[in-house]
């Protein structure tokens, strides 16, 4: 490259980088690192002026597509891997702490409470499955009163939000038991692809990757003095495991459910009828609460 040329691109840069000198420091390091960052990459790969606008176009329609109940912007963000590496900056390794994962975009606040036993699934379709386990700190003790939220798409790969009748199926939350024990009625997961008739999946389609998540159940844990756990379990053997489009996989997440065949007594007397159905159990153990890593306001 010339000489007067890099020194024009790197005058550019310094310009834009003295932009932020009024803001306050923290909204100061992440613009101007953000702005490093984009000015190497544009230079980087030559950026032509029809890929930028290629660009604004892909933004645009990913706006365009976003609703209450979709954000496409939470797909890109997860198909890049943007989503995992935050979640790995903001939940480093404690101990014998549950990994975390991705949160995804099918979270709704306000769910319903179900009482121990209880069932999630609010008439979703799908094979019954039984899931228990404890609620400790690193230390082992319980954490008697923990919230544990958690939700889950149907078989036929929907969460309730993606239908357009206001159902609420598949989610619910409650509470662990003086014990720290929890236990309760979902549907065996079973692998869905993420939308993908938007922008993203465009991408998706482009670059030759499937839109497919691995089997899952969210959970989101929550105590008093405890770092919020937002988590996934998965099915051991599931085939997505290692090509799941938004790498939430981790190896101590996948769990084992064990299907059980029609007429198995299950382990609260339901009556299950002639059903096969699952069981996985999950023991959840949450770090120590931890201090705010500052925000970019």
């Amino acid at each position: 490259m010339p000489d007067e040329q890099a020194r024009r691109e790197e005058a550019l840069v310094e310009e834009v980088l003295a932009s932020f000198d009024g803001a306050s420091p923290r909204l100061r390091e992440v613009m101007r690192s953000l702005t490093k960052h984009l000015h190497d990459f544009v230079r980087e790969v030559r950026l032509t002026e029809r890929e930028w606008a290629a660009g604004i176009e892909f933004l645009t329609k990913a706006g365009h597509i976003t609703t209450e109940t979709r954000q496409e912007f939470v797909l890109l963000s997860d198909v890049l891997g943007a989503s995992m590496q935050t979640i790995a900056v903001n939940n480093e390794a404690y101990g014998n702490a549950t990994e975390a994962t991705v949160f995804g975009p099918f979270f709704v606040e306000n769910s319903p409470e179900i009482a121990q036993g209880g069932d999630i699934a609010g008439g979703a379709p799908g094979e019954p499955c039984w899931v228990e386990g404890t609620v400790t700190d690193t230390d082992g003790n319980p954490l008697p009163g923990a919230r544990i939220e958690v939700w889950e798409a149907d078989e036929e790969g929907f969460y309730d939000v993606q239908y357009d009748d206001d159902r609420v199926a598949g989610r619910a939350h409650l509470f662990a038991d003086a014990d720290g024990a929890y236990r309760f009625w979902g549907l065996t997961p079973t692998p869905y692809p993420i939308p993908h008739d938007g922008p993203v999946g465009a991408l998706l389609e482009a670059v030759g990757r499937s839109p497919m998540r691995a089997s899952h159940l969210h959970f989101l844990v929550s105590a008093p003095g405890r770092h919020t756990l937002v988590t996934h379990i998965f099915v051991e053997g599931d085939e997505y495991l290692r090509r799941d489009s938004v790498f939430g996989v981790k190896d101590s997440l996948v769990k084992r459910f064990e299907r059980q065949a029609a007429g198995t007594p299950a382990p609260d007397g339901r009556d299950l009828g002639d059903r096969t159905w699952s069981r996985g159990r999950f023991d959840i153990v949450l770090a120590p609460e931890q201090a705010d890593a500052g925000s970019a306001g």
